[in-house]
């Protein structure tokens, strides 16, 4: 089989030239608006990142189903909490923006959001009869809880757990935490969303 090399010029973690396809794929899966192409020489590839005009490949959501980027936001004046979530399906972009008011909750400050924000997004992707969601989020117990990885201790942090596993009964669920507030664009605009849903 002839070697390739694939070059990203957006990706996870920046522009790249990876000699592997699973290398590649770890850097533009799931990540909207990534930028790759491959190419039958390293040289290709390099004049590919410097603005070379070959025709880049975009990455798109998983085909299987969705993916989101979530994100929460606390207001310690008023004591409520918010969520904002970037959903990509079927082609298109939804948006959500939400304020809470929850005493036992908002205890857990921005965290509250994180997972509301979560929990947004699955139970819309429910509704629709999506098979499989994909969610980026920055805070790692937003996975953590929903995958066993963490106990989770609170009722809060409980009932998230019990209703990301009820999911999974009717879909493919995973999760894969984004360093915040690094440029990711979704994570930033879900950060905004959150941030709107309180005045912010």
């Amino acid at each position: 089989m002839a070697k390739k090399f694939y070059a990203v010029r957006v990706g996870r973690d920046g522009p790249g030239i990876y000699d592997a396809w699973d290398q590649c794929r770890t850097q533009v899966h799931g990540v909207a608006g990534a930028v790759y192409k491959s190419f039958p020489t390293r040289e290709e590839a390099e004049s590919f990142l410097s603005g070379g005009e070959a025709e880049a490949d975009t990455a798109q959501p998983d085909p299987e189903g969705a993916i989101a980027y979530v994100d929460g936001s606390y207001d310690s004046a008023t004591g409520d909490f918010s969520c904002g979530a970037v959903l990509f399906l079927n082609g298109g972009e939804i948006t959500f923006s939400e304020r809470f008011h929850d005493p036992e909750l908002s205890s857990m400050h921005n965290v509250a959001g994180e997972i509301m924000g979560a929990l947004t997004v699955i139970r819309y992707c429910l509704e629709q009869g999506v098979p499989a969601l994909t969610i980026y989020h920055d805070y790692e117990g937003v996975g953590r809880w929903a995958d066993g990885g963490w106990k989770a201790n609170k009722p809060g942090t409980q009932s998230y757990a019990a209703e990301c596993r009820a999911a999974r009964r009717s879909m493919k669920l995973r999760f894969v935490k984004v360093k915040g507030h690094s440029g990711d664009k979704y994570n930033d605009t879900a950060d905004a969303l959150a941030r709107k849903a309180l005045g912010l």
